[in-house]
């Protein structure tokens, strides 16, 4: 019998009954694989939550260019894209929530470059660091809706009509309303909103404030960002390519949101 142990990253029997059928990608006819599917997928995971380099994957997981070209095989295919999208409309059931949402909530988070993602970084001034920047849109339950990476240097307020156009593509053009904070303000980036269907509101700071405010709406988008965190993969910019940050972020958020929806069902059970 094959024993090994067992990592904190590893998914469980019900969450891969669910995530199986979107990452088998081979023939039923294909040759057989040296390695278990599920057990490749437990590597993936390991490398994202440790944020370890693909080669320091512990010996008794499978071997590290294995999960690696595998994972290639998965961003190509688009599986966490798909397993968010339909994790996110059974969440928004199982909350008693229309499967679509009419609202959103966007912001964006600067993430330190690295060697391998330094040649593509811009200085976010604000920050004061050099990077990637990563636009997010999330749901009102602060589910991921879309997702852009752009050197640090790029503004908010540019992105807006792309997450708004992905957005809208996501959920079937059912966002109405995006609540944003003052970095969105002005004619540009409501326009382009406005282009897409979508109302921007910005929520502003009160006056008179005194010590840390909690902003209506505007704190589900930083909690999803506070989720992130949880992924030292997502630490920083570790990537050559824009579109394979993008991509972990989608693994990350699949995670998380397989996790929820097996602990809710096993609520209604």
């Amino acid at each position: 019998m094959d024993i090994r142990k067992t990592y904190p990253s590893d998914v469980s029997a019900d969450e891969w009954a669910f995530v199986a059928p979107y990452l088998t990608l081979m023939k039923e006819d294909a040759p057989q694989r040296e390695h278990s599917l599920r057990e490749v997928f437990n590597g993936l995971r390991w490398v994202v939550r440790s944020g370890a380099q693909w080669r320091l994957m512990p010996h008794d997981l499978p071997p590290w260019h294995t999960v690696y070209q595998q994972t290639q095989r998965w961003l190509r295919a688009g599986v966490f894209e798909a397993i968010v999208h339909d994790l996110r409309m059974l969440l928004r059931e199982i909350e008693g929530r229309s499967p679509s949402p009419r609202a959103a909530v966007i912001d964006s988070r600067t993430l330190q470059s690295s060697s391998e993602s330094g040649g593509r970084a811009g200085y976010d001034g604000a920050k004061r660091k050099k990077g990637s920047k990563v636009h997010m849109a999330v749901d009102t339950l602060g589910q991921l809706l879309a997702l852009v990476v752009t050197p640090a240097d790029e503004g908010d307020r540019a992105q807006v009509g792309e997450l708004a156009k992905e957005v809208q593509e996501t959920t079937g053009e059912s966002v109405e309303v995006a609540f944003v904070d003052q970095g969105y303000s002005g004619e540009r980036p409501a326009e382009e909103a406005k282009a897409n269907s979508i109302r921007l509101e910005v929520v502003k700071l009160p006056k008179a404030k005194r010590g840390f405010v909690l902003l209506p709406r505007r704190w589900v988008v930083e909690r999803s960002f506070a989720w992130l965190s949880r992924f030292r993969r997502l630490a920083r910019d570790y990537e050559r390519l824009p579109e394979t940050l993008k991509n972990l972020h989608l693994l990350a958020f699949s995670i998380l949101m397989l996790k929820r929806f097996v602990a809710l069902m096993a609520q209604c059970a």
